[in-house]
Parts: structure tokens; C-alpha cells; sequence
């Protein structure tokens, strides 16, 4: 079984930055990308960005364009990175790292997210 860990979340004054890891356990997989995702307490599953792993391109969400930046470690070890900068109150929620599989028609493979707290 295939899970994703996330970690580097924390709590970071407004205006501040972190950067989140994320990283696969288990069996290896072939994906065609990997995701961020977030949710606040009481909203709704919010999508972050994304990486293509083939080519390494990436888009996001206009709320984070700018400020947020997934990149990633090496093709060989499929781990990426969500660097936020200039972070907001109402950007406190858990963040969730995601991937799809070759062939997959949704985002089947998840972790179990890391919480980040913006103080005002």
C-alpha cells in the first residue's frame, strides 16, 4: 500500500513563510502528478497547485499564485515540496499532499496532511 507523508507544518506569524515535504511510503508508484490541497475547519477541500512529474510544470490556484511554489526534490525520490510565502490568517488550515496515478482519472493516493496555523 502506497500512502504520502507530509510534514513541516507548524504555526508562522501572518506575512511569514513555511515549507511543507511531502513524501511517498510504501510500494513504488508511477504518477503522473502530484497536489496540494487544503481545509480549513468547516470548508471546503481547497485545491493548492499541482506538479506534473513528467516535465515538472505546475499550476495553482489564484489565490496562491506568487506566493506559493511546489517544486521538487529528485525524480527518483518523488518527493516535493509546497514553500509558502507571505502567508495569511485564513490560509490556517490542514494541508494535504496528493498524487494520481498513470492512468488515473482522480487523485487516488493521499497522506494524512500536516497542520499549518497563521497567527494574525
Amino acid at each position: 500500500q502506497v500512502q504520502l507523508v507530509e510534514s513541516g507544518g507548524g504555526l508562522v506569524q501572518a506575512g511569514g513563510s513555511l515549507r511543507l515535504s511531502c513524501v511517498p511510503s510504501g510500494r513504488a508508484f508511477s504518477h503522473y502528478a502530484m497536489a496540494w490541497f487544503r481545509q480549513a475547519p468547516g470548508k471546503e477541500r481547497e485545491f493548492v497547485g499541482f506538479l506534473r512529474w513528467s516535465g515538472g510544470s505546475t499550476e495553482y490556484a489564484d489565490s496562491v499564485k506568487g506566493r506559493f511554489t511546489i517544486s521538487r526534490d529528485s525524480i527518483k525520490n518523488n518527493k516535493i515540496y509546497l514553500q509558502m510565502n507571505n502567508l495569511r490568517p485564513e490560509e490556517t488550515a490542514v494541508y494535504y499532499c496528493e498524487a494520481k496515478t498513470v492512468g488515473a482519472t482522480s487523485w487516488n493516493i493521499w497522506g494524512q496532511g500536516t497542520q499549518v496555523t497563521v497567527s494574525s
